[in-house]
């Protein structure tokens, strides 16, 4: 009988077969780390949480400690050796943020997975702060509304890939032109119906499809507009139209640390 983790290609596997497959290729690169920000990990601890204090297993590789992660709660198992081993799961963007400044790197499914790998420290660094980049805020006086032009197609696929993930945020989101008072000109996505409180992710979540699409210096304007208003009608008639998934019913938090993504656990 086959074992199920033999057959389980994650999208991680396929992320990481995409990136080794060619070296040079800067955009598939890109689309790992952005699958790997994106994915719920399990990293496997020393022993059960206190509180939200937590203390990894680490895996030492020529003076460099990583934290042990996976993919699938499975693979964990498979790992450890038996099937409850105790651990703490966060998304990567947390895992990054977590280890940013600790000195420590990933070891990605190790003996588990083809997509076992060696994430140095200065990769999840690196990771961390592009992930925490913060938009800035401007103001101007919008003179013309138009369809979006010479936009790369690998920008149109970053942002629906990250706007699939932005289920119950908005209601939709419309890209197209914009001409401001004084002559400025560039591209503007905006959200339309913003559930209160959600524009920093949504903000956040048009920063990461500009980073990940691999477009050097490149620049969107966002927008939260209200439904039904002048301006809302406007980019609905000459803007491309992103539907926003509707959300699951929330489930509970479970125990362990990391799930509650409000409360991420700390290191000792």
């Amino acid at each position: 009988m086959t074992n199920e983790t033999e057959i389980d290609v994650t999208d991680i596997d396929q992320a990481h077969a995409a990136m080794t497959a060619n070296e040079e290729d800067d955009i598939a690169r890109l689309r790992f780390y952005e699958r790997l920000s994106e994915t719920e990990l399990f990293m496997l601890l020393e022993d059960e949480a206190e509180g939200d204090q937590v203390t990894p297993a680490l895996f030492e590789v020529e003076d460099q400690s990583f934290v042990l992660i996976f993919d699938r709660e499975a693979r964990m198992s498979e790992f450890y050796g038996k099937v409850i081993a105790p651990y703490a799961a966060l998304s990567g963007r947390g895992m990054a943020q977590m280890l940013q400044g600790q000195r420590i790197g990933m070891a990605l499914n190790m003996g588990v997975a083809p997509s076992a790998m060696l994430i140095p420290a200065e990769a999840v660094d690196w990771l961390a702060q592009t992930l925490g980049s913060d938009a800035q805020e401007v103001e101007g006086q919008i003179t013309e509304l138009t369809a979006p032009k010479g936009l790369p197609e690998t920008l149109l696929e970053a942002l629906d890939r990250k706007l699939a993930t932005a289920a119950g945020l908005a209601v939709e989101a419309y890209l197209c032109g914009v001409t401001y008072d004084g002559g400025g000109r560039g591209h503007m996505l905006a959200f339309v119906g913003t559930v209160e409180g959600a524009e920093a992710a949504l903000t956040a979540a048009v920063n990461e499809a500009l980073v990940f699409s691999g477009i050097d210096a490149g620049m969107l304007d966002v927008a939260h507009l209200e439904g039904g208003d002048p301006v809302s009608e406007r980019v609905a008639k000459v803007g491309l139209r992103f539907d926003l998934p509707t959300p699951q019913m929330p489930s509970q938090p479970g125990a362990n640390p990391g799930m509650d993504p409000s409360k991420p656990p700390k290191l000792n």
